[in-house]
């Protein structure tokens, strides 16, 4: 059972993070990765919403397979992360390479420990 609620999730999650990636991407003209750093950003502050909430006692660990694992697992993508930012490295943005490192490694932790803090003040 818990196999099928982390497939159910990742199957949601995957063409979310394509769709998400797509549209925002063709909105910003830049180099700059926007289309993974919002899907790896909104996925930190989702995954910390339902750890939070598990943690505190307002959600299943059903759910935290389904979103957290499932969805989140498929939403988010650390290797693209990766290669995009080794990408702008090696076409000598640099600079938009440092920012994506740092910048998403700030801004997913951030919306993690938001999400987690969220979900703590609603279910405790």
């Amino acid at each position: 059972m818990n196999w099928l609620l982390v497939i159910c999730g990742a199957m949601v999650g995957a063409p979310l993070r394509y769709l998400t990636d797509r549209t925002v991407q063709t909105k910003h003209d830049t180099q700059f990765p926007w289309g993974t750093f919002t899907v790896n950003v909104v996925g930190s502050l989702v995954l910390g919403l339902v750890t939070g909430a598990v943690a505190a006692g307002g959600a299943s660990s059903n759910i935290q397979l389904l979103i957290g694992t499932g969805l989140c697992g498929a939403l988010t993508t650390y290797s693209t992360f990766s290669y995009e930012t080794l990408r702008l490295a090696e076409d000598g943005a640099r600079f938009y390479a440092a920012v994506n490192v740092v910048g998403s490694v700030v801004a997913g932790l951030g919306a993690a420990f938001t999400g987690t803090a969220f979900a703590e003040a609603i279910w405790t």
